[in-house]
């Protein structure tokens, strides 16, 4: 049963989770103090969190099952210790990150080393799981997708609190999260168009996830957490634009539900079936 595929391939959904909101959280951070007025608070609390969700992916990485072998994945065990290696980084450069915030230099240089550690593990992860280069890019830019998708929409919902405790920030650094939300939904759903609809990247004739056994979860990652997220993007871009804080940061709360559990669904697809959707 294709359920019981999944189920076996959990470690590996959960790792997905907590990586992509560790790594995707630290560099929205990043960005939101090197771009825009975004306040020392709002980027330490995120810088804090993209460390808890580092330290929790560790742990679970240590936990990863030895996959079947009728698994869609090639496990490389000399990948293990560096990938939990840089997201142990992750965790202690975030505590340093939020202690420096408010000193540009040390916060520039932090900053860069969190995102190339975070993004480093995930790296490790794709051709770690992919059997090596080239096999390995597009599940890479999978994974790469979906935590930018992940952690951005979860440090963007946190910027919409500080809004509401913060009524005179200036609204560019919800715009620009905003706005980067919005073009990273829009190339997850070109993505699933040329995964699903030509064939590209997976052992799949072109449309034939629409049909087979795995179809109803492909639909539901379409409709649910690609083409609704899309919608919601753009509703809580154009709340901003008129400064309706309230709004935009309810919307945001939607978005963080429909992109999380679209990144649990396509993890779970890649993991138990081989799809990328």
């Amino acid at each position: 049963m294709p359920t019981e595929q999944i189920a076996r391939s959990l470690a590996f959904v959960n790792w997905t989770v907590l990586t992509g909101l560790a790594a995707g959280s630290f560099l929205a951070a990043e960005v939101a103090r090197r771009r825009t007025e975004a306040t020392p608070g709002f980027v330490r609390f995120t810088a804090l969190a993209a460390g808890v969700f580092a330290v929790l992916a560790a742990i679970s990485d240590t936990a990863l099952p030895v996959p079947g072998r009728d698994a869609p994945i090639v496990p490389a065990p000399a990948f293990d210790g560096p990938r939990q290696g840089l997201l142990v980084a992750l965790a202690v450069i975030s505590l340093l990150y939020a202690i420096v915030v408010r000193r540009p230099r040390p916060a520039s240089i932090l900053g860069v080393l969190g995102v190339v550690a975070g993004f480093g593990a995930i790296v490790l992860g794709a051709v770690g799981w992919a059997d090596g280069f080239p096999d390995a890019g597009p599940l890479l830019v999978q994974l790469v997708a979906l935590a930018l998708s992940t952690g951005g929409v979860f440090a963007a919902m946190i910027l919409g609190h500080w809004y509401l405790v913060t009524p005179k920030l200036s609204t560019g650094p919800a715009l620009l999260l905003s706005r980067v939300m919005l073009g990273v939904v829009a190339v997850q759903l070109a993505l699933f168009g040329l995964w699903v609809g030509l064939g590209v990247g997976t052992s799949y004739a072109p449309l034939e996830p629409l049909f087979g056994p795995w179809a109803l979860f492909v639909w539901l990652r379409l409709a649910v957490s690609l083409v609704f997220p899309l919608v919601v993007s753009w509703a809580a871009l154009q709340t901003v634009k008129t400064r309706s804080m309230e709004s935009a940061t309810g919307l945001l709360y939607i978005n963080v539900a429909l992109i999380a559990a679209g990144t649990i669904a396509a993890a779970g697809l890649y993991f138990g079936a081989g799809l990328l959707v």
